[in-house]
């Protein structure tokens, strides 16, 4: 039957009264503020992705890669409109390591690893994954993050976004700037930044047609994993409080009709994979690459550690190490801290945090920059916590997913930094260098925005106690530029 024109047009106001009503309650989101350009983070994430790509392997199989292609390219498509930025292009690659890991990169490359793939129980809960680090990108998280660091937060923002997204080993070798045995690298995603992702992603997943309670379910899955690298997305993605709750009270004002949660095209991938060769862990995939870096740097660019000043200088040689001296000399790192510190003790910036060492106590090893006595201070932007023993237990966790042989060795005592209460403990290490064991001074406090500003002091056991007296009054020393009115304790 032919319709008028007020018919016809009443008809589709109808459609889109139906359409906004499935949208209508859910949560808004606000981006962070960001300093950057759209362009900016098409620039770095680029570059960060040749580096990804120059030290994983991808799976190069057409199968698997068309399917996840497929996946993302659906949920791209249904970024609300107000999250869109036509400079961004979205790619989907799959990298064949075991560990439980997916991550993404500022302008849209995006990777997911294959024992991600093969954890996963349904198509909805590999596309839950992906809706969560498209919202990453789609919300500018990266940039977002690098724009409020100070310099000694992180000194390169390329070493930034590359080590928050990534997490665990890649992200270390990324982003570190100094080390004690195998290292640290503390920045990633806060809570907050997590609980977006989250909420977007579930409205992304409602958009394509899946559920958002399959986001849930995946996140479920990932945390119920164990050995394999089953924390690792969970390192590097910290879990908001009531994750899953969050996102199912989110899902019940997204109405979605029929909603996709197992294809064939699943089933299939799922057998293709089990049909292969079993893959290496990150790990492994890590080692192998390191094996092969003359011919892989020779098609990619420059050696891992060169990028973003975060290597000590070429000069420096790991040996004899005089005493601490007795005079000490004043620091001012930037707008974060002041410090002062032992007169022969060298100031040794890096990515993501400042080391104070002296000569024959800091060098390159195996590629990597380390220093076997000396301090380092940064800030931990996942440390947002209102528990100062939270934060600093997951501080701690963080240093010992990537360095096994790392124990607490002490409880929690309480000590004045910069005029606030603080927690103090001792760690012991046995060190990748020198292969002795070693002794590690910890100390935390909140600042004024809740992140938590951390001071390391190492020094081989034998000689603990003389380092130990000096740490503590280089920590006496420090005092912090944040406005303390509001720092939690």
């Amino acid at each position: 039957m032919n319709q008028t024109p007020a018919a016809r047009a009443a008809v589709t106001v109808v459609a889109i009264l139906s359409s906004v009503s499935l949208l209508v309650g859910q949560t808004k989101i606000v981006p962070p503020d960001n300093k950057y350009k759209p362009a900016q983070d098409v620039e770095m994430g680029r570059e960060a992705a040749r580096e990804v790509e120059q030290q994983l392997p991808l799976l190069r199989e057409d199968g698997v890669e068309s399917y996840i292609e497929r996946i993302g390219q659906r949920l791209a498509e249904n970024i609300p409109a107000e999250f869109q930025h036509r400079e961004f292009s979205y790619s989907f690659d799959v990298v064949n390591v075991s560990d439980i890991n997916a991550f993404a990169l500022p302008g849209g490359p995006m990777y997911i690893n294959r024992g991600m793939i093969e954890a996963a129980r349904s198509e909805g809960e590999v596309a839950g994954v992906l809706a969560h680090e498209i919202s990453h990108v789609a919300l500018r998280h990266g940039t977002a993050q690098a724009g409020k660091a100070t310099k000694y937060e992180v000194g390169s923002v390329l070493g930034q976004i590359a080590g928050a997204v990534l997490g665990g080993t890649l992200g270390q070798v990324v982003s570190m700037g100094s080390q004690f045995g195998l290292g640290t690298a503390f920045m990633r995603f806060g809570r907050e930044y997590e609980r977006q992702a989250d909420l977007l992603g579930a409205q992304i997943l409602a958009r394509a047609g899946y559920d958002p309670r399959d986001m849930a379910s995946m996140f479920q899955t990932i945390q119920s994993k164990s050995g394999n690298g089953g924390p690792e997305w969970m390192s590097s993605h910290p879990n908001p409080s009531n994750r899953q709750q969050a996102i199912t009270q989110e899902a019940t004002k997204l109405t979605v009709a029929n909603p996709v949660r197992n294809t064939q095209a699943f089933t299939n991938v799922k057998t293709r994979l089990q049909r292969m060769s079993p893959a290496p862990t990150t790990e492994q995939a890590m080692k192998q690459s390191q094996g092969q870096g003359d011919r892989r740097t020779s098609q990619g660019g420059g050696q891992r550690g060169g990028q973003g000043g975060g290597g000590y200088p070429q000069d420096s040689r790991i040996g004899q190490v005089q005493p601490p001296s007795t005079r000490y000399q004043h620091y001012d790192e930037g707008n974060l801290f002041r410090v002062s510190v032992p007169e022969n003790w060298r100031e040794l910036p890096g990515n993501s945090s400042v080391t104070f060492a002296p000569e024959g106590g800091y060098g390159d090893h195996q590629g990597q920059s380390v220093f076997t006595h000396g301090m380092q201070m940064g800030v931990d932007q996942a440390g947002n916590s209102r528990n100062i023993q939270d934060a600093t237990d997951a501080l701690i966790d963080g240093l010992a997913q990537s360095n096994t042989r790392l124990r607490q060795a002490s409880r929690y005592s309480h000590v004045n930094v910069a005029g606030r209460r603080g927690l103090a403990t001792v760690l012991t290490n046995v060190s990748d260098v020198t292969g002795g064991q070693e002794r590690i001074a910890l100390y935390t406090v909140q600042m004024a925005d809740g992140n938590l500003f951390y001071v390391v002091g190492v020094a081989p056991s034998q000689e603990f106690s003389r380092y130990q007296n000096v740490f503590n009054q280089v920590v006496r020393s420090i005092q912090l530029n944040d406005n303390p009115r509001n720092t939690r304790y």
